[in-house]
């Protein structure tokens, strides 16, 4: 196991070349600490909402100019909201993240920022997560506020449940709420399905990626729906993953989706098979490349529900 004291060349490579140099040292870290150098982090709790948000422009014939400007704001959300769970999570890691090879350079881990000022970039965060929320209205605040409790819970799951991704999944799918909401709408049960197979997506590519840390956390004695499932993973993402398409599909009959869509879904289904043949729970080398990849199936979910919006703003003009 790696000596804590030893920095992960994955975790501080993106820092250590080009224009990152001109930042001070401590900088770095605080990038590091928010996981700015892994993207894909953000990609996934921004793309449940923009999936759910050109469905819901299209369906009350919202203006392009709103649905692009509530897309960036998402995007802008997404990447502070993201920092500031993960400064969560390393403040309630702080114990375990040391014993983990994966994790034992990050820097609470290792030292390199403490919890104060963790606390402190925690709250300059969630302030400006906070700006960003006030600008949508007041049924997308009530709908933010209403996830910050699994937000909080998720990092504590591990430790008392065998199956934290359910927590992750839920609190990442909150996203499609929101997006419905930020149009100042609130949800209705035809975003239900959006919502679970966002959770259940959430929940099978989490599991994917666990397998890397499965070794360090049998020693640690926490839990993980890699874990869990241990030997029969394959089967049990493949059989999530067709939950998903199935709710993908009554989402987009609900909604009345046009062919945008539905290629999309289609797409995705094709893909989620690539995974499961491609996927190994001994090769967490895979296990990562195949977690994110995940990014590309919300882009091509998002791509089609603009394509029907698109279409439907065509012919109305």
């Amino acid at each position: 196991m790696q000596h804590p004291s030893h920095r992960n060349a994955s975790d501080i490579k993106p820092f250590e070349h080009g224009l990152w140099l001109i930042l001070p040292a401590w900088a770095r870290d605080m990038l590091i600490l928010m996981r700015i150098d892994r993207p894909v982090g953000w990609w996934l709790l921004l793309l449940p909402g923009w999936i759910v948000m050109p469905v819901a422009a299209r369906l009350y014939d919202i203006a392009p100019v709103t649905l692009l400007w509530l897309m960036g704001l998402f995007w802008i959300g997404a990447i502070i909201m993201r920092g500031a769970g993960c400064i969560i999570n390393d403040i309630w890691d702080r114990d375990i993240d040391p014993l983990v090879a994966r994790t034992s350079s990050r820097p609470i881990a290792d030292g390199r920022i403490s919890v104060f000022t963790a606390l402190i970039m925690l709250a300059c965060l969630s302030g400006i997560g906070l700006v960003i929320l006030m600008q949508l209205p007041l049924k997308a605040i009530i709908t933010g506020i209403a996830a910050l409790p699994l937000v909080v819970i998720y990092p504590l799951a591990k430790r008392f449940t065998g199956y934290p991704q359910i927590i992750l999944g839920l609190t990442f799918a909150w996203g499609v709420l929101l997006g419905w909401a930020a149009f100042d709408i609130w949800p209705d049960m035809r975003v239900i399905w959006l919502y679970s197979a966002m959770a259940l997506w959430t929940f099978g590519y989490d599991t994917i990626y666990a397998t890397q840390d499965m070794a360090d956390d049998i020693k640690i004695g926490i839990g993980s729906s890699a874990l869990s499932l241990k030997g029969r993973i394959k089967a049990s993402v493949g059989c999530v993953y067709v939950l998903v398409v199935i709710d993908l599909i009554c989402f987009a009959i609900v909604v009345e989706a046009g062919w945008g869509l539905a290629v999309a879904i289609a797409i995705t289904a094709m893909h989620f098979c690539w995974q499961i043949r491609q996927f190994d729970e001994h090769n967490p080398v895979m296990a990562g490349q195949l977690f994110r990849r995940n990014r590309d199936v919300g882009l091509i979910l998002t791509a089609g529900a603009m394509i029907d919006y698109t279409v439907v703003n065509s012919l109305i003009s």
